[in-house]
């Protein structure tokens, strides 16, 4: 992570984040989907986890 500073203020921002940026639009949208597919995959699992059994 590394802390920027965009019109809106400073901002935590991660490395491969930045350097996608740097490559283009679509290498950053690909990187964020890459990244949210990621997450979302992430939060199903706890979800299945932290179910309850109900008998």
């Amino acid at each position: 992570m590394r802390q920027i500073e965009t019109k809106a203020g400073k901002r935590w921002r991660c490395i491969r984040s930045i350097e996608a940026t740097r490559q283009g639009q679509a290498a950053r949208e690909a990187y964020g989907r890459q990244v949210s597919e990621m997450n979302k995959s992430e939060a199903q699992s706890r979800a299945r986890l932290a179910k309850p059994i109900v008998i």
